[in-house]
């Protein structure tokens, strides 16, 4: 299920719960879903079919993306990136003990299961220039009120995920915000995204799981086998 953003906010009663924060597992329930941050720009207008496209170059001259990928990308450091490359998510979970994959790459939206309950579902989007808001940070908070205005800046903590690397060799770190909650005698569950607000895409990994302890351990095998895949051009 693709969601469309307008510029404006979208209002409290078009389909979300009046007045009540979308907890981390009701937000987990949207990914999980598989409806999608598909953030589009409603200025511009969509060439028609017949019409020729001209391609976009990758390469930004001057632009080092080794050493982009060397390093680590806490928010302040997102303009580093080439604009407009997008950022991507490995798929290595599926290669993990006690994981399987359940949908691989439809539209860029990945499930996995873990023979414990514990379910995940990854996503890189491109196309995410509307929720650039300042640095990447507050562009983050932005992809999050998308998701329900009601979420506040306060609910998110900063977390880290792999910035490239593989399993075997990891690579640095890259900064993200996650909402997280355990509900008594309920699943527990961790959200966690980043905007990159010069490469205009974003990822998002949301984890359900069915007490803390299993979350715990399945966010270190996402950590370790779900890496944020810097641009290679």
């Amino acid at each position: 299920m693709e969601k469309d953003m307008p510029t404006t906010a979208r209002p409290a009663g078009s389909g979300w719960r009046r007045g009540v924060p979308l907890t981390a597992a009701a937000l987990a329930s949207v990914l999980m879903g598989g409806c999608s941050v598909d953030v589009r720009d409603p200025a511009v207008s969509a060439a028609p079919s017949d019409a020729p496209v001209l391609s976009t170059p990758t390469i930004t001259p001057g632009h080092d993306a080794a050493a982009v990928a060397a390093q680590d990308l806490p928010f302040p450091a997102g303009g580093v990136l080439a604009p407009g490359v997008p950022v991507g998510i490995s798929d290595d979970l599926k290669r993990a003990p006690g994981w399987k994959p359940v949908k691989e790459n439809v539209a860029g939206l990945s499930h996995y299961r873990k023979a414990d309950g514990c379910l995940v579902a990854a996503r890189a989007s491109a196309g995410q220039a509307p929720l650039v808001r300042g640095d990447d940070r507050e562009s983050t908070v932005a992809l999050y009120q998308y998701l329900d205005p009601t979420i506040q800046a306060g609910y998110l903590k900063t977390a880290t995920l792999h910035w490239g690397g593989t399993a075997e060799e990891p690579g640095r770190n890259v900064e993200v915000l996650m909402l997280e909650e355990t509900a008594p005698g309920g699943r527990s569950t961790a959200v966690l995204a980043r905007v990159f607000g010069t490469a205009q895409s974003s990822v998002y990994v949301s984890v359900s799981c069915p007490d803390a302890a299993t979350l715990r351990a399945a966010r270190e095998d996402v950590t370790r086998f779900l890496p944020v895949l810097p641009p290679s051009a």
